[in-house]
């Protein structure tokens, strides 16, 4: 049986990997600087992380949410704990795409309503809704087009008002930071006009946090930048260190009923262990007090690339946007340098996600072979 051909391939098998670094059948070490997606939040293998997954595996793996499992309670207290979210609740599933999904069907319930508001660039999955508030046409199928989305442009107060006022919308949906968009942030104002707006005119406010949440900005939550409360804030990726975990938290101003959300995977016994282990690295070895400290330390070094553009984004979520597109830079970062680095929307932006568990020895040779890429690029 041959796969289903939809990923282009990088010429690279890695089998083996530890903490910034993943090796290839003949020993290869790669520098992952792009952490799988930011998905590898405290580096791979970490030794905290696999034996408390190999505990619980000893004593039970899964059952289904029929059943008490006390890891849940466990993971929202150890979540609020972090994420200073405490009146929040937390609804667990499976994958990024998944928590949108239910955070949109939550903002539907609770309004009564079903158009929703999303943003230019923005990438929030490939599911049915999640796909459908996502601004790529070449994803999107025409089953998904049935849904009612309007994309706005970030930082247009005025054009949000218009279409809120219409009175069909439940839910306006942003990234505090774009990830596949290619790093662009809402302004400050904007970020308290979405709020503002959506009590006004009784939308729910949700927070994409898939990509930049459990620290990668530097805040635990990458929209606690600013003094908003989302009625719902969605997570996966850096939240399970590999282990398919995704989740929500809800507002205490939305109720919850039997039955309105369900899953059968979601917060089973060894994804809340994975993800309690991920937090507890977290706070252990302050990496999220770490990804704050090495952003300037990046953005320093990346002004001494005369090529480079543009730095984007906050924490170890950072960008790097030139005026040439970085395909075959990619390439040459990866199969002569053996770094790994990822793309976006953005064709020209080099996208920086390491685990946060990366130190400033890995920046600076990360460093030291772009210039050497580039410059053999300019020749």
């Amino acid at each position: 049986m041959k796969l289903f051909d939809v990923y282009p391939l990088y010429e690279v098998t890695p089998v083996r990997a530890k903490d910034v670094y993943v090796y290839d059948a003949e020993g290869t070490e790669y520098l992952d600087l792009y952490g799988g997606h930011a998905v590898i939040s405290i580096g791979h293998g970490h030794q905290h992380y696999v034996k408390r997954i190999k505990e619980q595996l000893d004593q039970i793996g899964f059952y289904s949410n029929a059943i008490q499992n006390p890891l849940q309670q466990q993971l929202a207290d150890a979540i609020g704990h972090q994420s200073c979210c405490h009146d929040y609740q937390l609804f667990l599933c499976s994958s990024g795409a998944e928590a949108i999904e239910n955070a949109l069907k939550l903002a539907s319930f609770h309004t009564n309503k079903k158009r929703i508001i999303a943003f230019k660039n923005a990438f929030h999955g490939r599911t049915s809704a999640a796909v459908a508030a996502t601004d790529n046409s070449k994803i999107n199928a025409p089953l998904n087009q049935q849904q009612a989305v309007t994309f706005l442009a970030f930082n247009d107060t005025t054009a949000l008002e218009n279409e809120l006022k219409k009175g069909d919308v439940c839910a306006v949906i942003f990234e505090a930071i774009q990830g596949v968009g290619g790093l662009d942030e809402p302004s400050e104002a904007f970020v308290y006009d979405m709020e503002r707006l959506c009590k006004q005119y009784e939308a729910c406010l949700i927070a994409d946090e898939v990509q930049s949440g459990f620290g990668r900005s530097g805040t635990f939550f990458a929209y606690q930048k600013y003094k908003i409360e989302p009625h719902i804030v969605t997570m996966a990726k850096g939240m399970g260190n590999g282990f398919p975990i995704g989740g929500i938290l809800v507002h205490p101003s939305i109720e919850a009923q039997y039955g309105m959300l369900g899953t059968t995977f979601g917060g089973n016994h060894l994804a809340c262990v994975a993800s309690i282990a991920v937090l507890e690295v977290l706070e252990q070895e302050k990496l999220q007090a770490r990804a704050q400290e090495l952003e300037p330390y990046f953005v320093a070094q990346a002004n001494n690339i005369p090529e480079l553009k543009k730095i984007k984004g906050r924490g170890l979520m950072l960008g790097l946007e030139f005026d040439f597109e970085v395909g075959p830079l990619r390439k040459t970062l990866i199969y002569d340098k053996k770094i790994f680095t990822g793309g976006s929307s953005n064709k020209n932006l080099l996208r920086i996600l390491p685990p946060l568990t990366v130190q400033k020895e890995h920046i600076d040779h990360f460093f030291n072979c772009l210039k050497e890429a580039l410059k053999e690029h300019s020749n």
